[in-house]
């Protein structure tokens, strides 16, 4: 989780950045940004890769972490992370994946995609 924040912090919007942080994803955070990634693709005629949807100005930190603490469970594990503050307080949920542990990110699944009337 420190890795993740600290790479999401470096990420200024290069194909490098990015990739280093789409590599610490889930297989599920980077399916989901495979498909964003597809659609914009075929919205827009413009390939883009599954990690340049990570924008760098979306990424904002809601407080600074101080202190990591980790729960496992068998493949599946929770890090809390707290900030000074009692309130600043977040749970991120991480799988053991291909031997490492990777941040499993919570993307809202992308809406179906809507045809007009008689264009199929």
């Amino acid at each position: 989780m420190r890795e993740f924040v600290e790479r999401m912090r470096q990420l200024q919007g290069g194909p490098g950045d990015a990739k280093s942080v789409y590599e610490l994803l889930s297989q599920r955070a980077r399916d989901n940004l495979s498909a964003r990634a597809q659609r914009y693709s075929a919205a827009t005629g413009k390939m883009i890769a599954p990690e340049a949807m990570l924008v760098p100005s979306h990424f904002q930190l809601r407080f600074e972490p101080q202190h990591y603490t980790a729960q496992i469970s068998g493949m599946h594990g929770i890090v809390e992370v707290a900030g000074i503050l009692p309130s600043e307080r977040a749970q991120i949920p991480c799988l053991f994946e291909d031997s490492a542990w990777r941040v499993d990110l919570m993307l809202p699944p992308l809406p179906a995609v809507q045809v007009r009337p008689g264009s199929e």
